[in-house]
């Protein structure tokens, strides 16, 4: 079963299907979709993110942008997908409204996977079937419904995500400098390297936001800011033809040999021999 809202006047798409492996191309739109994975088998099924293999156990969700690179190949069991592009509904202008931005997308740190706690199963799949009643209803207003319907669950997920993968000496407002951290190093890691620089941006000082990660995670700023640097490189390394020399100097580096070291240093290889162990 897939369903689709598309308003081809301003390319806005929203997508729901059971089986996002055999139904990922075709949408009407099939680049710069972020996705809501959902995982509604009785076993658990593989994803491959970037480099990495996930497992997704029974009602987990799990959260993936336009950035990172997904593989579905050994996926085996059908894989419920919610998809939209940022015509539809775009979580940087509404951040106030869902306060996800940093947390269930395009964060810094490892990718969000979600339990859904068996006190919420229900409100998950009743949501599910208001999802299917809606496209089953093709008015005008459809699209608007829809998209309550997106913030909705997305709203759900954040709460979750706020509760399972953030720890409780955290308040809201240094949550808040958490995620606005994590979403303005994926914006500017390619010429910000030093944690003063976001400390700048956040109205913070440095010092403030490394005692915050360390309450936060075993990580860093600093380290998140290099860790995000060479995870685009490796994406580039791997998936792209680009040559080295021009893959350091899209980084930010004025010279090839640094971007080698910087490379080697984090992953204890060398950019060539990177790719070539995953080419194997």
């Amino acid at each position: 079963m897939t369903h689709e809202f598309y308003n081809q006047k301003i390319g806005s798409l929203f997508g729901f299907t059971d089986d996002i492996k055999s139904n990922k191309i075709g949408f009407s739109v099939n680049a710069g979709n972020i996705t809501i994975l959902w995982n509604r088998n009785k076993i658990a099924v593989e994803v491959k993110v970037d480099d990495m293999a996930f497992q997704l156990f029974p009602n987990q969700l799990m959260t993936t942008t336009y950035l990172q690179y997904i593989s579905y190949d050994k996926t085996v069991l059908p894989l419920t997908a919610f998809l939209f592009n940022r015509e539809f509904y775009c979580i940087s202008d509404h951040d106030s409204e869902v306060s996800c931005n940093g947390i269930l997308f395009f964060g810094t740190q490892d990718l969000p996977i979600i339990t859904i706690p068996k006190g919420q199963e229900r409100k998950f799949n009743t949501l599910y079937e208001v999802f299917e009643d809606e496209f089953a209803t093709p008015d005008q207003i459809q699209g608007d419904m829809l998209q309550m319907l997106l913030k909705r669950l997305i709203i759900i997920c954040t709460r979750l995500a706020k509760e399972q993968l953030i720890i409780k000496k955290l308040d809201n407002d240094q949550i808040d400098v958490v995620r606005k951290f994590n979403v303005l190093v994926d914006i500017h890691y390619k010429t910000k390297r030093k944690v003063s620089d976001y400390a700048e941006l956040l109205f913070k000082s440095p010092k403030t936001l490394s005692n915050l990660f360390a309450l936060y995670n075993q990580k860093s700023p600093q380290q998140i800011i290099l860790d995000r640097l060479a995870l685009e490189a490796k994406r580039l390394l791997q998936f792209t033809e680009k040559q080295n020399q021009e893959i350091a100097y899209e980084l930010g580096f004025n010279d090839p040999a640094h971007f080698s070291g910087f490379f080697k240093k984090i992953t204890d290889f060398s950019p060539t021999r990177y790719r070539e162990k995953q080419a194997i």
